[in-house]
């Protein structure tokens, strides 16, 4: 089981910026997939991005790209979330996950960070 923990969350203006960071430990192993999923009040989770364990395949929900960038540094076993231009419809508890490359499935969830973007 690999446990995620995420961090980096919080209030932000509309147009501003936030970084999630998710370090994992536990029972990691190669060629894992990391991602960020989101959660609206009211709404189904979402998927937001996902980054390759090499980190040269990355995969982006329509709704974020251009704005918001996946990374991760495999030395911290930890991925990023760069958030650019944030939106008030960004609001939502961010989840990070890991599992099989890019498209899943995600069988590793993360206990969730709030993000909340004020017009």
């Amino acid at each position: 089981q690999v446990r995620l923990v995420e961090s980096g969350g919080g209030l932000v203006q509309a147009g501003g910026s936030l970084r999630l960071s998710c370090a994992a430990s536990g029972r990691t192993s190669n060629n894992y997939g990391m991602g960020w999923f989101r959660q609206a009040l009211g709404k189904e989770r979402e998927f937001v991005a996902a980054v390759s364990w090499t980190g040269r395949s990355t995969r982006y929900a329509d709704s974020v790209k251009g704005r918001f960038t996946i990374s991760r540094d495999n030395a911290k076993v930890t991925v990023y979330l760069q958030m650019n231009s944030l939106k008030p419809e960004d609001t939502a508890v961010y989840y990070c996950v890991a599992g099989n490359g890019i498209y899943g499935p995600f069988g590793s969830w993360g206990q969730g960070t709030q993000v909340t973007v004020s017009s």
